[in-house]
């Protein structure tokens, strides 16, 4: 993994990372990241974190010209690639705020939602939770949204999630409780099911949802029923293995 000229540290850390995993998404990145930034109004101090999940397009190009010119912005790249989840996790560790926000790279997730997903976190006034985007009017083909519903009735019946769009990226939590949970290839599918596992309250907000306006998915219908089933079963078993700790009191 490499950074792409690395941006001088804030004197503000940021409370609030957006990290964006990407792979071939040089068209959609610039415009998508000029939302963020119009997204983050206020005095949250905030940073965007794009992770190049092993690029062959102009993502690399694109990215490093972007870096020059958004002191929020810090672009990560895999050497090659390493799929969704593990381009989330880079993003995540580098992160320096508390609380993370991701989103695709593709622009179909609207980030005028995030200040909605922020909204949500301070109503809970709980100091723990994870806001999941439900995306309600889907922009999806047919085909996607049928395998879709067939993914929730399975997650319900054997995982007990109940969330009504597991598959939306769009999502905020505590960047500790993420580094908590156990890393896996294909564990951004699963992240309601594992923090709620680990006592994360988890609630969902209706959300935008946006045609893909440049590339191509990076994922098929085949594709991902031929891995679900083997996640499935190996997130049963570690959702029925939580470590939880509660500290009674300390030796001073």
């Amino acid at each position: 993994m490499t950074q792409i000229q690395p941006q001088p540290e804030p004197q503000t850390a940021p409370l609030l990372s957006v990290v964006i995993p990407a792979l071939n998404e040089e068209e959609n990145l610039p415009p998508l990241i000029q939302e963020v930034l119009a997204a983050m109004t206020g005095d949250l101090p905030f940073e965007i974190i794009v992770v190049d999940d092993g690029s062959t397009d102009k993502t690399p190009e694109t990215l490093g010209a972007l870096v020059a010119k958004i002191p929020q912005l810090a672009v990560f790249r895999h050497r090659g690639r390493s799929g969704q989840s593990a381009a989330m996790r880079t993003g995540i560790k580098a992160a320096r705020g508390a609380w993370i926000i991701t989103m695709d790279g593709d622009g179909q997730n609207d980030p005028a939602d995030i200040p909605k997903l922020i909204a949500a976190r301070d109503r809970s006034g709980l100091p723990s939770l994870m806001v999941v985007g439900n995306r309600v009017n889907r922009k999806d083909t047919q085909g996607r949204r049928l395998a879709s519903r067939s993914a929730f009735l399975i997650r319900r019946v054997l995982l007990g999630d109940t969330l009504p769009d597991t598959g939306c990226s769009l999502k905020l939590f505590r960047r500790e409780d993420f580094l908590e949970l156990p890393a896996f290839n294909h564990m951004h599918r699963f992240l309601g099911a594992l923090m709620q596992s680990r006592g994360v309250p988890v609630t969902s907000i209706p959300v935008n949802h946006r045609p893909r306006q440049a590339g191509v998915s990076k994922y098929t219908n085949w594709g991902r029923a031929l891995v679900g089933f083997w996640d499935i079963l190996g997130v049963m078993w570690l959702i029925r293995r939580p470590i939880r700790s509660s500290l009674a009191w300390t030796d001073t």
